[in-house]
């Protein structure tokens, strides 16, 4: 696997601020005064990309995302986008060529469906499971480095459609159609009891649809600081998405030089004709 040329151009993040963090550095000789310690993530992100340790450059890119954003740093984290975006892309193929091997997604209803070792590939998670078990399941793969990818579906409406959910800080939704058309089984807790096949195709259009309404649901009129943050928001819920961070880059670009809001960000929750 080879990385996008802009995955490494965007990695060259330079400044001349000072540098507290020492660890993990790939240029240890070099004095610290010259190196922001965002960047010094990026420099160690950027080893990572080239030994091909995904695991290890999308977790100091997503360190140095969230760093960058308690600075209001969003020209830092614009470039940091698609390094982190490459690294996880680069951990979602190996995912999708295990079950190209294997021939199908693995839908999971219930824990002790995951037999044995959690194995590379893409999973499905169905009720009476929830998107938070989806959550944990990927937080488990990134920890022992097993590259999955996972959604999680709740139970067919009454329109024929199954709704995704991402869950992280919030949580995304949206509708699709099932990979087959389904009778509706009011006495199934997935209201369809389906338990499979689901194809590799469906599986990464569900999954593109789920970033996709993300993007589409982000409220122009918002102030460019909380557009930025409602898209790291979504990105939590569902890293897997690519055009999820190009739209974080995105609202990056368009917050730098942007003062500070004020009061806070508005919430779905509140009320209009509240006191």
């Amino acid at each position: 696997m080879h990385l996008h040329a802009e995955a490494r151009d965007a990695l060259s993040i330079q400044s001349d601020q000072p540098d507290p963090i020492t660890e993990g550095d790939p240029n240890p000789g070099r004095p610290t005064t010259e190196v922001h310690p965002i960047d010094r993530l990026m420099d160690r992100a950027s080893l990572a990309l080239a030994e091909t340790r995904y695991f290890d450059a999308a977790n100091d890119a997503a360190h140095a995302l969230n760093r960058a954003r308690r600075d209001n740093d969003f020209e830092r984290m614009a470039r940091i986008c698609l390094p982190l975006q490459e690294a996880r892309r680069q951990i979602r193929q190996v995912a999708t060529d295990a079950v190209s091997q294997r021939g199908t997604v693995q839908v999971v209803s219930h824990p002790g469906d995951l037999r044995g070792p959690l194995q590379p590939g893409c999973y499905l998670i169905q009720p009476p499971m929830i998107g938070a078990d989806a959550r944990v399941l990927r937080e488990t793969a990134v920890k022992r480095r097993i590259p999955i990818a996972v959604l999680a579906r709740e139970p067919l409406t009454r329109k024929g459609l199954w709704p995704l959910v991402g869950v992280g800080e919030v949580s995304i939704r949206v509708q699709v159609d099932p990979p087959r058309p389904l009778e509706r089984r009011d006495d199934h807790i997935t209201k369809d009891g389906y338990e499979g096949p689901v194809s590799l195709a469906w599986f990464e259009s569900a999954g593109e649809a789920l970033g996709d309404k993300a993007i589409a649901d982000l409220d122009p009129d918002l102030h460019p600081h909380w557009r930025v943050d409602e898209m790291m928001e979504a990105l939590d819920a569902y890293p897997e998405h690519e055009k999820l961070h190009q739209a974080l880059a995105a609202a990056c670009r368009d917050a730098i030089g942007v003062p500070d809001p004020v009061g806070r960000r508005p919430s779905p929750l509140d009320n209009p004709f509240s006191f």
